[in-house]
């Protein structure tokens, strides 16, 4: 069989899965395609070209949200878990990844679909970006401790100094799935108090002009009962604090 680009992406993923980024060299892969290492240079110029189009396309089949009709949260959730799930399927091309500043592009599905789910809640056009990468700052972040074991390491972290007569919390049963609905939960509550005190008022206590929420574009206050996490509290004061966080303020 001739060699392609995606052939040889292909190839090189299927290596990566398996003994992770650090361990591919372009001998390797030509072995593994049965070519001649030299030929391999016609298609990708060196690794670093060849690890782009590797995570460009694992990238392209993200699947993207297209509920347009469904809630704004609910489209968040299906989103940042549907990346999670991604993001597990890959761990160590992800992970590095992750470690990329230009690892999501502007054209990447992942990032059309978060800013058109921003647009949905009704942020306006000029927030939309800042907003939109502090969701991927705190979604990636969670998904890096995930993947490199921090998150359960910290979430097993016994107190300095545990409550009398105790000898410290079990964390039996708090999962790093319920761990990740908890970061989403933080998110969309953040965004809805935010949303409803900027429709109220507006952020400086005066009724906001030339919005689009303005023109009955009212953004939801309470998320549907069946998107909190079973046995989650209806007050959340990570949430309350996330919700007091202002772009411009900052």
């Amino acid at each position: 069989m001739p060699l392609t680009e995606a052939g040889i992406c292909a190839s090189a993923l299927r290596l990566i899965d398996a003994d992770g980024v650090e361990a591919l060299t372009m001998r390797k892969l030509a072995a593994a395609l049965d070519a001649n290492p030299m030929s391999l240079y016609h298609h990708v110029p060196n690794k670093e070209a060849l690890l782009r189009g590797v995570a460009k396309m694992v990238g392209a089949r993200f699947r993207t949200v297209t509920l347009e009709d469904a809630p704004w949260q609910e489209r968040m959730r299906l989103l940042a878990t549907d990346f999670r799930t991604l993001a597990h399927r890959h761990p160590n091309l992800m992970a590095y990844s992750f470690s990329q500043p230009d690892f999501i592009q502007p054209e990447d599905p992942f990032w059309v679909a978060l800013t058109a789910v921003l647009d949905a809640a009704g942020v306006p056009h000029s927030d939309i970006p800042q907003l939109a990468a502090l969701v991927c700052a705190v979604v990636i972040g969670v998904m890096i401790a995930e993947l490199n074991g921090a998150l359960h390491r910290w979430s097993n972290l016994q107190p300095a100094t545990p409550a009398s007569g105790e000898d410290g919390p079990t964390n039996e049963g708090f999962g790093e799935d319920l761990m990740f609905r908890l970061v989403l939960d933080t998110i969309i509550s953040g965004m809805e108090s935010r949303l409803t005190a900027d429709h109220a008022g507006g952020r400086d206590g005066r009724p906001q002009q030339n919005s689009r929420r303005a023109s009955g574009r009212v953004p939801r206050q309470l998320r549907p009962p069946a998107a909190r996490c079973e046995g989650e509290s209806p007050g959340n004061p990570v949430s309350d604090m996330a919700a007091g966080y202002d772009l411009k303020e900052q």
